[in-house]
């Protein structure tokens, strides 16, 4: 499944999905934890890129596992896979973060929450997000980089 699409390897095609989608998430995911006016308009966004985000990298990362089996075992691919493999986990922790950010935080003054916590936890979940994002935004870039550099021989 994750192996071809048309006849071409898969890899290449679904990693754009992750190239886009992390850096979304992580953007949408500081916003809505750090400026309360824009929380109205991209909550729903924001779930949205938590549920497609660890979908797209971990399509991403299946097809270049089945992609570097054609090509074998070297201490370029092994980068590459070790940064992939901790970009799937700081993104699966953003998402969670960000769909509970999403049901925890109130979306304007007026509303309430799904979820009934103290003000503190608001904070700390913003921040937390914000530290994902990060992580994220970085693992996402060196997993890219990491990649770029083995194709091109740059």
């Amino acid at each position: 499944m994750f192996d071809r699409v048309s006849g071409i390897p898969a890899h290449p095609l679904f990693v754009h999905g992750a190239v886009v989608l992390v850096p979304l998430l992580a953007l949408v995911a500081v916003l809505y934890g750090v400026w309360p006016g824009s929380r109205r308009h991209i909550r729903w966004p924001l779930i949205a890129f938590a549920v497609a985000a660890p979908i797209a990298v971990f399509v991403s990362k299946e097809s270049g596992e089945e992609l570097s089996k054609q090509f074998g075992d070297s201490p370029a691919v092994a980068a590459h896979e070790e940064y992939a493999d901790k970009l799937f986990w700081f993104i699966l922790a953003l998402a969670v973060v960000s769909l509970v950010m999403a049901f925890m935080v109130p979306v304007t003054r007026e509303s309430t929450a799904a979820v009934k916590a103290p003000v503190v936890a608001h904070y700390a979940v913003a921040a937390l997000a914000v530290v994902l994002a990060v992580v994220s935004a970085f693992y996402v870039y060196k997993t890219g980089d990491s990649g770029a550099h083995m194709v091109w021989g740059a």
